[in-house]
């Protein structure tokens, strides 16, 4: 299927690996053109190599925090008028609530809420203008689900979902979408981590551990990156200009909820 936005411009957050990357190669293999950001610039610039490489498109590496004000502004200038962005950014760690102060939820909001929006605020208004714009939001299943020990990542995105859920009915009626991708259990780094602390808390192997709750999805699988991006290009696409302020949820069946 021709996605219809060969030759549109996208920023893609958090972009080195994992989800991001495979949003970043989804685009591109649909002929958009990207600026990809992370932390670590020898990462970032390995990933833009190799998706320019295998797509052709043009890639434009940046080395930034995308959480910090600092690296959003670096990020938006290397970007210029972007037509697509993706946001997304690491999740804050698990714990119990009782451990983390105000400082440990101003952290998460500012990562997991307040960045999207920040970078929602300086491209919305230019894409209205053009009449054209996709917004993703990569958030959690936790939106759908609360993950007991991930409660600042439940809160924090929670938060951004409610308030997109507002804006993308205002933008839509300009050509303006704004949506949510909620992964579920996707074979990532943050997932593997996730698990290793789990394993040694419990005292057992963490590919053990691993094995047994991948087996426990309905799947009887974790989700990959590459296909995460697909579904990121089609909601991107022109095909999906009908489609907003929803949250698409990719978990291999593992929400046992109706709606």
């Amino acid at each position: 299927m021709d996605l219809g936005i060969k030759g549109k411009k996208a920023l893609v957050c958090a972009s080195s690996k994992g989800l991001g990357k495979g949003c970043a190669m989804a685009l591109a293999e649909a002929g958009v053109d990207l600026t990809i950001c992370s932390r670590t610039e020898s990462a970032i610039t390995a990933t833009a190599e190799e998706i320019a490489g295998k797509t052709g498109v043009s890639v434009t590496p940046v080395a930034c925090d995308i959480t910090t004000a600092e690296g959003r502004a670096k990020a938006l200038a290397a970007a210029g008028d972007i037509d697509i962005l993706v946001n997304n950014a690491g999740g804050p760690p698990p714990g119990n609530f009782r451990d983390w102060d105000r400082d440990d939820w101003i952290k998460a909001l500012d990562a997991n809420m307040i960045t999207a929006i920040e970078l929602i605020k300086a491209t919305v208004d230019g894409m209205i203008e053009r009449k054209w714009g996709r917004i993703v939001n990569i958030t959690s299943s936790s939106v759908k689900a609360p993950i007991p020990i991930l409660g600042l990542s439940n809160g924090a995105r929670t938060g951004l979902t409610g308030f997109v859920a507002g804006l993308a009915r205002e933008t839509v009626r300009d050509g303006v979408t704004i949506n949510g991708l909620l992964p579920g259990p996707f074979d990532t780094d943050r997932l593997r981590g996730n698990m290793n602390a789990q394993a040694e808390k419990a005292g057992r192997k963490p590919e053990d551990l691993a094995a047994e709750r991948a087996a426990g999805n309905p799947a009887g699988r974790f989700g990959t990156s590459e296909e995460f991006g697909v579904w990121c290009a089609f909601i991107c696409s022109q095909h999906s200009s009908y489609l907003t302020g929803q949250n698409i949820l990719l978990d291999g069946g593992a929400y046992p909820g109706t709606l």
